[in-house]
C-alpha cells in the first residue's frame, strides 16, 4: 500500500489552520521533522506518526487508510490483506479487517529477531489484546515486562506506556486486537 504520508499531513495541517510551528507545539515533534515529513524527506518514527495524528485530532490509521471499503464484504483473504508499511521497519503489519473503519483494530504482525513495535514506549486510549502465535515476544506494560512464547495471551490498559520486542533469533508471529483503533 503506498500512501502520500507527508501530502496527506499537510493538507489536514492546512485544513485545520495550523502551522507547522503550531502543529510542532500541539504534538511534540520538532518543526524540523515535521517540515520533513511533509516534504517527503523522512519517514517517521511509529511513535512521532502517533504524536502528530493525536495532535490533528485522527488516528494514525488516517494516513494509511484511502478509503473506506466499498465491499460489503466481512471476510479478508490471506492473500488480500492491507499492508503497512512502518518508518524503517521491516516488520510486517497485515490489516485483518476490510478496512481502517472500524470500532476495533485487528492486526497480525510479524517481527525479525530483535526488531521492536516502536523506538519507545508509546499510550494511547483503550484496550489492547495480543496473542503470539510463533516466536517470543518480551511486552513491556508500564515498569513491568511479559515474556510471552507461542501460545501466550497479553490484555493491557493501552493508556499506560508500552512496546513489544521480538527477544527471539527467529520471527515472531502474533495478532492484536485495539480498541478504539490507534494505529
Amino acid at each position: 500500500m503506498d500512501i502520500d504520508l507527508g501530502k496527506k499531513i499537510r493538507a489536514l495541517r492546512t485544513k485545520l489552520n495550523l502551522s507547522i510551528k503550531e502543529l510542532a507545539e500541539k504534538s511534540g515533534v520538532s518543526t524540523g521533522l515535521i517540515s520533513q515529513i511533509e516534504n517527503d524527506k523522512v519517514v517517521p518514527s511509529v511513535t512521532a506518526l502517533y504524536k502528530v495524528a493525536k495532535a490533528l485530532n485522527v488516528s494514525v490509521g488516517f494516513f494509511f487508510d484511502d478509503e473506506p471499503s466499498l465491499s460489503t464484504n466481512p471476510v479478508v483473504r490471506k492473500d488480500e490483506r492491507k499492508r503497512l508499511l512502518i518508518d524503517r521497519s521491516t516488520g510486517i503489519y497485515e490489516l485483518l479487517t476490510p478496512d481502517m473503519n472500524r470500532n476495533i483494530e485487528f492486526l497480525y504482525i510479524i517481527l525479525k529477531g530483535g526488531e521492536s513495535s516502536t523506538e519507545e514506549l508509546i499510550a494511547h486510549t483503550g484496550e489492547e489484546c495480543g496473542y503470539v502465535l510463533k516466536g517470543h515476544l518480551l511486552i513491556k506494560v508500564g515498569n513491568n515486562e511479559y515474556y510471552l512464547g507461542e501460545g501466550d495471551s497479553i490484555s493491557f490498559d493501552s493508556s499506560i506506556p508500552h512496546r513489544y520486542i521480538n527477544i527471539g533469533d527467529r520471527e515472531s508471529h502474533s495478532v492484536w486486537a485495539m480498541t478504539p483503533p490507534s494505529f
